[in-house]
């Protein structure tokens, strides 16, 4: 008996064995391939393909539709899943793989008419290909293609039954109005702004930047179903940013500084866009080779052209506009015709359109899709609308020419300063901040969009009035309206998503001035010479002087309070405290948790916690709270349902004490554990770790990290109880000084890889987190130097 037990262990061992042998060759038969070589049709020459020591492909090639088609393969074969699944979220198609649960994001998507959009778009500009960046992409997506067809599919595509379906320029189209709706905050502010001016108050905006006459009611009154599928539209808006497991851009710094103010006399360049953390992360590095043209860029899932990039004639970075590029409004419908709207002075028709969501393990879902003369109606996003009033969604996106694609071609070649501003002012939507370097001396910013014109006293912070004309355009601005500086006389030029200086006041929401501030502070001293050391060391800056605007006048308020000895210890150790939100302090955890618990205890009651939900996920309540504190007869104050009337000195004291509540029931009776980095941590996300046990499968994290939001390094967890999760920070950091333009400095925050398992995977993510940095190889010697294997692409025979 005892022997045939014997037996049986040993055969289950052995059969465990063989399976793990079997999984662990099935896996690394999916790992990208780095050596040797591949033959690929379409190929005019042979391609080298050096892989460095951190997985970073150096691709040269003879000819620039070889580099472009050895690019697109070389990429799919580190990101493919993250190519399919983007262009699924961007599509409104991800319900078809992930089922019912991601309909209603399918449906947002699909109603926003960015598919519509896309195919209309590509089928357009795409049916001739006769430029330079059209070919670009063709040959990108026919090496992505290539691999997809050649490869074993990727492991997540087998987990999720994912099918294979080729690329298109519609794809690529479509993934750049995905990302430009995830800077858009109209969808999960304007509706709060509206329902706090009509249903509150015009006392309660004075808290609330709204310079643009904040004063006067939505003529088209809406019923108390539309204020709910509002709320629900905004809820729904940034669910879907937040659960898809894609790149979503937030802010950014960036800044260039002249010859005239650095260490090696030649201008220096240095930025960090801020993007919403996920695993793979967002940038895909490679450095392009071809006869006359040279680039180490940051590319993105689906685009060829490098969004940021250098050499060692010039450089950019970019950052967010933050303008206001969406109004939603209001249409005024028809009594006898509930498919009319009215404009212009008469009742017109709304267009409509069907489409079908497939759906996993359910029924297709059929859609009708409507747009009134303003834009797609968004209200059909919900299931089950109780509204009344379609509210229409106007879209610089949709309503622009945007040839995206041949601006950033041409970026990626721009090395004078008028290349530059040329190919800035073709980035019509999203608007983003361009800022230029160049070796010969100039650095320049131009602040690229297509401004609309909006009539006089239009306020686009709030819903607008369809029927009344306040919504129509009447045009756009000229790009040299645009807020813009070239080698300006100070010697620095910052951008930091904050409102720029301009001759007229352009509507955005833009972030608080106090990271930018932080930012000028040091770049404007003139006895400071910056050079890589330094400039790493304001990248990695962690003090900010908002919470001291917030503490100075709650202060006194409580000190005024009766409490205990311990809780006074803490009161004084947060006014002591110097503003940096570094690893080892209290005083951070302190202030984050009271921020939170001071907000909720003054908004909360008036907006219900929905909206209140929605509001401090926005970047319009950290320029809010300073103002509430300055007002102490400010409405906000007074709770509802209580027959007292509160003063600010309770609620902050009420705040406070909750505050120390919450930390010792969540971090523990031992106040000496509080530490920020205890408290404040980063983990990047995969789309399959949203469930447990794959979490710590393809999750990659948690990382202790320093830093919070509206500082230099912008590590921001949004405002919200302890502890605080980082959702997006620097996507990476770069460095790139013209005086040694090839000893460029660069950080992935995971890694270049989205293969589970590949040594490239996260090989970055330590670094990232304790603020470290590599090399960008550029320069030949370098680049050999550092080549750990090489692949060689060839002409199909």
């Amino acid at each position: 008996m005892k022997s045939i037990l014997k037996k049986s262990l040993l055969l289950l061992l052995a059969l465990l064995v063989l399976a793990a042998l079997l999984l662990t060759l099935h896996l690394r038969g999916k790992r990208p391939q780095r050596e040797g070589e591949l033959a690929l049709t379409g190929l005019q020459a042979e391609v080298s393909v050096r892989y460095d020591e951190f997985g970073v492909p150096h691709i040269s090639a003879a000819h620039e539709d070889d580099l472009y088609r050895a690019l697109g393969y070389v990429h799919a074969q580190d990101r493919l899943f993250q190519m399919e699944m983007l262009r699924r979220l961007a599509r409104g198609e991800l319900a078809e793989v992930l089922g019912p649960k991601l309909l209603e994001t399918d449906r947002l998507f699909r109603t926003l008419g960015i598919r519509a959009h896309a195919d209309a778009y590509a089928a357009k500009e795409f049916a001739q290909i006769d430029t330079p960046a059209k070919r670009s992409l063709m040959a990108y997506l026919d090496g992505i293609n290539q691999y997809q067809a050649s490869r074993p599919a990727p492991l997540e595509f087998e987990v999720l039954g994912l099918p294979k379906r080729p690329f298109t320029p519609a794809d690529t189209v479509s993934v750049a109005g995905y990302l430009a709706y995830s800077f858009a905050a109209a969808f999960r502010t304007e509706p709060v702004m509206t329902q706090i001016r009509d249903q509150l108050g015009a006392s309660y905006l004075q808290i609330f930047d709204m310079a643009w006459h904040p004063d006067g009611v939505l003529r088209q009154g809406l019923r108390p179903g539309d204020w709910q599928d509002l709320g629900r539209l905004a809820q729904l808006s940034q669910n879907a940013l937040e659960a898809a497991g894609q790149p979503v851009f937030e802010g950014s710094n960036a800044w260039a500084v002249s010859g005239s103010r650095t260490l090696g006399g030649k201008p220096l360049l240095a930025g960090d866009p801020h993007i919403q953390y996920a695993t793979p992360a967002v940038w895909y590095e490679a450095h392009l080779k071809s006869p006359g043209f040279e680039l180490y860029g940051h590319f993105q899932a689906l685009n060829p052209s490098a969004l940021l990039g250098h050499n060692e004639k010039f450089a950019w970075s970019l950052t967010m506009f933050q303008n206001d590029d969406i109004d939603l409004v209001a249409e005024k419908l028809n009594p006898a015709n509930p498919n009319e709207v009215w404009y212009r002075g008469a009742w017109v028709p709304m267009q409509s359109r069907e489409e079908t969501i497939a759906v996993k393990g359910a029924a297709p879902v059929k859609l009708t899709l409507r747009r009134s003369p303003h834009g797609p109606i968004i209200n059909d996003a919900l299931f089950g609308s109780v509204g009344e009033t379609p509210v229409a969604m106007w879209w610089a996106l949709l309503e622009t020419e945007n040839p995206i694609l041949q601006a950033f071609y041409e970026l990626n070649r721009a090395d004078s300063l008028d290349k530059a501003r040329q190919a800035a002012a073709q980035i019509h939507a999203p608007g983003l901040n361009v800022v230029w370097a160049g070796a010969g001396g100039d650095i320049g910013w131009w602040a690229a969009a297509k401004l609309p014109q909006r009539p006089a006293g239009v306020n686009p912070n709030f819903i607008l009035d369809g029927a009344s004309g306040e919504a129509d355009k009447p045009g756009f601005l000229h790009f040299s309206a645009n807020p813009q500086e070239e080698n300006p006389a100070r010697g620095y030029i910052v951008s930091a998503n904050h409102q720029p200086a301009s001759a007229q006041a352009i509507p955005g929401y833009y972030n608080l001035w106090d990271r930018a501030e932080r930012l000028d502070s040091l770049l404007r001293d003139p006895s400071i010479r910056w050079a890589p050391a330094n400039t790493r060391a304001l990248q990695l800056d962690v003090q900010t002087g908002y919470s001291a605007r917030v503490l100075r006048p709650v202060l006194p308020l409580l000190r005024a309070a009766a409490l205990s000895e311990q809780d006074k210890a803490l009161l004084e150790e947060l006014a002591a405290w110097d503003g940096k939100f570094s690893l080892p302090q209290r005083a951070p955890v302190l202030f984050q948790q009271f921020v939170y618990e001071l907000a909720h205890a003054a908004l909360a009651d008036e907006l219900g916690e929905k909206a209140f939900d929605s509001l401090r996920r926005t970047r319009i309540m950290d320029p809010a709270l300073p103002r509430l504190l300055a007002d102490a007869n400010s409405p906000w104050w007074d709770k509802r349902g209580t027959p007292a009337v509160e003063t600010e000195a309770q609620i902050v004291q009420e705040a406070w004490l909750a505050s120390l509540a919450h930390l010792r029931k969540t971090l523990g009776a031992d106040a000496k554990t509080w530490t920020w980095g205890g408290a404040h941590t980063l983990t990047h996300p995969h789309p399959l770790g949203q469930q447990q046990p794959l979490d710590k499968i393809f999750n990659v994290g948690p990382w202790p990290v320093p830093g919070t939001r509206e500082m230099p390094n912008n590590l921001d967890a949004r405002v919200g109880p302890a502890p605080w999760a980082v959702v997006t920070g620097p996507s990476t950091r770069r460095i790139i000084d013209f005086a040694q333009p090839g000893q460029s400095l660069g950080i992935n925050p995971v890694g270049q890889s989205g293969v589970w398992g590949d040594a490239h995977y996260a090989d970055q993510s330590k670094l990232h987190a304790q603020g470290q940095y590599r090399s960008q190889h550029l320069l030949e010697a370098d680049v050999a130097a550092h080549t750990r294997s090489s692949l060689r692409l060839r002409p199909q025979p």
